[in-house]
């Protein structure tokens, strides 16, 4: 895509976004489904458009890699493994139950054993993106319930980056398999180590010397971001829990809240691009020809998933309106699941129709559950005045 391609493209994108958007205010619509339909419509398989979709889903990346960083910047170490130790449990028999309900809907509909277990896995985590934009700002800094949410979605993150190695793995031999998953848990207390080490003997000191220039501050923070993300990506992590890492280690800076507000722009241009390229990368017609499979998978995790995770959440204790509250935000599937299915497809482990199933249900749980959220908690793109909340 040469350079007078991607101006066209941003210039399409984003004043249909815009369009879209003012529409989406006049029917009380959140703008996350605006920008999907927009990619669905000047996509390469509605109008054409926007033709190559490749670059602009890495660039869309960005947006993922800022969003992790942000939150990041809010959890304190000491308070993030304590969270963390609280939701092992709920992650992990929530991840097998929804992995056992996607491969036995998936059996049901005459797709192979292997194709039914990848997309249990795939369909079995909840969204990072939609889980943490839909959380107001108060909720995700000063709230047990922000806690719960983002400590479930990290638990989720890391399982998924351990299932994209077994899938990318099959068809090697066991030993590189686990081999591979050896070196992620090794590396990732590796990466937190030399996160601590930059901080202590460079980032901090840095700080110290030049606080008074804020463009020099609102650099050091790119680059300490992005650094830790291409990393991560080269140990064999991802670019998102390298953000996330180096979120943490400055939460603890007296900077970190200007941090946030600087960067809360950047991100949201970069999800209006990940959200575009989501509805792009979906063929219509062939979604169409599996619309029964995709219909009933997705109408199935939408009405499991919160119950299921306030069952758990309330036996371990939670308040049981807490407990309803984080199952409704983590009610949907996730981008991961849209990356597992690319991977498995590349991979040949997936048919054309199974990833379609995968990719199409994947997005109807972000509509369906994006709806049931915007209406009933508060949260920041509410189109009603009483539950909008930043």
């Amino acid at each position: 895509m040469h350079d007078a391609a991607i101006i066209q493209s941003f210039f399409l994108i984003f004043s249909g976004a815009a369009i879209l958007a003012a529409a989406a205010l006049y029917t009380r619509q959140p703008f996350l489904i605006a920008y999907i339909v927009l990619g669905l419509l000047l996509g390469p398989y509605g109008l054409g458009w926007v033709g190559d979709t490749a670059l602009l889903a890495e660039i869309a990346e960005f947006g993922i890699v800022f969003l992790l960083f942000l939150v990041g910047l809010d959890l304190q170490p000491k308070r993030l493994r304590n969270m963390l130790g609280e939701s092992l449990l709920t992650g992990l028999l929530t991840t097998v139950l929804f992995c056992s309900l996607g491969f036995v809907v998936m059996q049901a509909f005459g797709f192979s054993r292997i194709e039914a277990l990848i997309g249990g896995v795939a369909l079995s985590f909840s969204s990072t993106i939609m889980g943490i934009k839909l959380l107001p700002t108060t909720v995700l800094h000063h709230r047990h319930t922000g806690e719960i949410v983002v400590s479930l979605l990290l638990i989720q993150d890391l399982f998924a980056i351990i299932a994209l190695l077994v899938i990318a793995g099959i068809g090697e031999t066991l030993d590189s398999t686990l081999s591979g998953l050896t070196i992620v848990l090794l590396t990732l207390p590796l990466l937190g180590l030399a996160a601590w080490a930059g901080l202590r003997w460079l980032v901090l000191p840095l700080l110290r010397r030049f606080d008074a220039f804020t463009e020099f501050i609102f650099l050091l923070a790119l680059g300490w971001c992005l650094g830790l993300a291409s990393a991560a990506q080269a140990l064999g992590l991802s670019f998102e829990i390298g953000a996330l890492i180096a979120g943490v280690s400055l939460a603890s800076t007296p900077v970190a809240p200007f941090i946030v507000e600087n960067l809360r722009p950047l991100r949201d241009f970069f999800l209006v691009l990940f959200f575009f390229t989501v509805g792009a990368s979906l063929n219509g017609a062939l979604v169409l020809e599996v619309w029964l499979p995709t219909l009933c998978l997705a109408l199935l995790l939408v009405a499991s998933k919160p119950p299921i995770f306030a069952a758990l959440l309330g036996w371990q204790g939670e308040n049981r309106n807490t407990a309803i509250e984080v199952g409704c935000r983590l009610g949907q599937a996730s981008e991961f699941s849209l990356l597992l299915s690319y991977v498995a497809a590349a991979a040949g482990l997936l048919s054309v129709e199974a990833a379609h199933v995968i990719q199409g249900a994947t997005v109807l749980t972000l509509v369906f559950n994006t709806y049931l959220v915007i209406f009933r908690f508060p949260n920041p793109i509410a189109p009603l005045a009483h539950l909008r909340r930043d």
